[in-house]
């Protein structure tokens, strides 16, 4: 990373809102010890220290923070002045991260990641598929998916249409076990399921009218990985609990039934959600707008 001044204050004031340097790496696509010492070279030219370094954090220190504080809008309007002129060249560069579930990856996102980089080649996309909660501004992501619980401070994108959320099983395990009727017969029958953030099963959730279930099942299998998880459910090992689009195909070939339908939950939909934050960058903004334009009905 060669040094200006701008380019070092740039590199300070990303890692001081990351409060370290492997985010804000990640953020930059650069080595954090390359970030490190384009900081390095502004605190030696400026003759002060900006940052305070531990083995577990770092912070501004009260001259950064000013420094922060000072330079904070004029840097935003520099850095944007670059980026549109890049953009105005026709030359979108860069790198957008996300955060996403694995049935979104297949089934939502991966038609509009082929438009999108099929229209800007010169972009690169880093997607990270992984289920949990993650904080986007702290380890460095342009975006994640979520059904619900968004942070009020993000902005949404719907991704597509509301979905109901299906007990399913496979012909052969109905035929051994017989159907449930009834929410509480869930606790009877052999269940696959998937973590909660506590580490916990997670338990699923039923309703009719007003009414909501969540039946804190016992699984005979824990399995965090979707595809796995089907193929266990599809093989008569037990139910599963699934968002209706992942298996829309294997119910229409008769591999799998839905039971419980009566009390099938109802969910929004999916939402690309990110911070509302004014420097993202022409690569991220044209993701977004490609997302607006060709997102399932």
């Amino acid at each position: 990373m060669s040094f200006t001044p701008l380019h070092g204050l740039h590199a300070f004031a990303v890692v001081a809102r990351h409060r370290g340097f492997s985010a804000a790496a990640r953020e930059l696509g650069v080595s954090p010890s390359a970030l490190s010492q384009s900081v390095r070279q502004l605190e030696e030219r400026l003759g002060v220290v900006l940052l305070s370094r531990t083995t577990r954090s770092v912070a501004p220190t009260e001259v950064g923070a000013r420094l922060l504080e000072r330079s904070g809008v004029p840097l935003e309007r520099a850095l944007e002045g670059l980026r549109t002129v890049v953009h105005e060249a026709g030359e979108l560069t860069g790198t957008v991260r996300l955060s996403v579930p694995e049935l979104v990856t297949e089934h939502v996102l991966a038609p509009i990641v082929a438009r999108f980089l099929e229209a800007h080649p010169r972009v690169a996309l880093e997607i990270d598929v992984d289920s949990r909660r993650v904080d986007l501004v702290r380890e460095g992501y342009d975006a994640g998916v979520r059904m619900e619980n968004i942070p009020k401070d993000m902005i949404r994108s719907r991704l597509g249409a509301p979905f109901r959320l299906l007990v399913v099983g496979a012909p052969s395990y109905l035929a051994r076990h017989g159907e449930p009727l009834k929410p509480e017969d869930l606790l009877r029958h052999r269940c696959l399921g998937m973590r909660a953030a506590s580490g916990q099963a997670h338990p699923w959730e039923l309703e009719r009218g007003r009414r909501v279930w969540k039946v804190p099942v016992k699984p005979v299998l824990l399995c965090d990985e979707r595809g796995a998880r089907l193929a266990l459910v599809e093989a008569g090992v037990g139910l599963g609990y699934v968002a209706e689009p992942e298996v829309e195909q294997h119910l229409a070939r008769g591999t799998l039934r839905p039971v419980l339908e009566a009390y099938a939950a109802r969910v929004p939909g999916l939402f690309l959600y990110y911070p509302s934050r004014r420097q993202a960058s022409p690569a991220f903004r044209a993701f977004v707008e490609c997302v607006q334009r060709h997102r399932r009905p």
